[in-house]
């Protein structure tokens, strides 16, 4: 796994997630908060969750404290809007620093529940972005459900965007 691709998809993550944020951001408090009985509910708390597993992920592979999983202050629009870009930044900062061979070198950290794991840094980190596009595609479905079109979140489009600029 090259660490272009890597690099790439993380930008993919940054800029799909902003687009997501940026239409819940026309949504009503009604809207945000409007239970769709899965396992994140909202259209907010369903972005809180990948925010906050960005965050947590983030400080496994960069290395840092454990930065705990959604705390009340992350139920917010604007931390979305301020603090997951500034996140999505350190991703991107650290993601310059993958090479060919700290991309195949294995990452060790415990799940949530305690257990420990050691899988290689190119699969932690598609798996970051895989869950991204899951729960970015939970958010799409709630936005059509309440008539909001969804903003168009396809890899292919954003090679064009990335191309074209």
């Amino acid at each position: 796994m090259s660490p272009e691709v890597l690099q790439t998809h993380i930008d993919y993550s940054a800029w799909a997630s902003k687009r997501l944020v940026d239409a819940a951001s026309s949504l009503s408090p009604e809207e945000l908060a409007r239970d769709f009985g899965t396992a994140d509910r909202s259209v907010l708390d369903t972005l809180v969750h990948l925010y906050a597993a960005d965050r947590l992920w983030f400080s496994r592979l960069a290395g840092g404290p454990y930065p705990g999983f959604i705390s009340p202050a992350d139920r917010s629009l604007t931390v979305l809007q301020n603090d997951w870009p500034a996140l999505h930044d350190r991703w991107k900062e650290w993601a310059r620093g993958i090479t060919a061979e700290s991309a195949q070198s294995v990452v060790s950290y415990n799940d949530m529940r305690g257990n420990p794991w050691s899988q290689p840094l190119w699969q932690l980190v598609l798996h970051v972005v895989n869950h991204g596009t899951h729960h970015r595609g939970q958010v799409s479905g709630f936005l059509r459900s309440m008539g909001h079109p969804p903003p168009p979140l396809d890899l292919v489009l954003y090679y064009r965007d990335r191309s074209a600029a």
